[in-house]
């Protein structure tokens, strides 16, 4: 069952936080890591503009886990807390429906 989790933070050096998480996805595929979640969605909350949702989708949960437990991700963890101006919350989901659009 696919997985994803949501990451709310705020944060007012957003293209910081997205070069970070660009080298990492980079690092990711260069090293041909299989726990690398298989999609990303940067969202930005429209009535706080320093608030941004991260929706990260995994295969599964285990695999999400073994992403969580790897290095590269807690490094890549500690230098985006840095450039928040609160802790980011994480929210865990299994996918019940998805459907694609037009």
């Amino acid at each position: 069952m696919k997985f994803v989790q949501i990451i709310d933070f705020e944060t007012e050096r957003i293209d910081e936080v997205r070069q970070r998480m660009a080298e990492y996805e980079e690092q990711s595929r260069t090293q041909g890591r299989t726990t690398a979640p298989t999609a990303r969605m940067l969202l930005k909350d429209r009535a706080n503009g320093n608030r941004y949702l991260a929706v990260v989708e995994f295969e599964d949960y285990e695999t999400a886990m073994a992403n969580s437990d790897a290095p590269e991700t807690g490094e890549l963890a500690q230098q985006l807390s840095a450039l928040m101006t609160r802790p980011p919350v994480y929210t865990d989901c299994d996918v019940q429906e998805q459907r694609a659009g037009k």
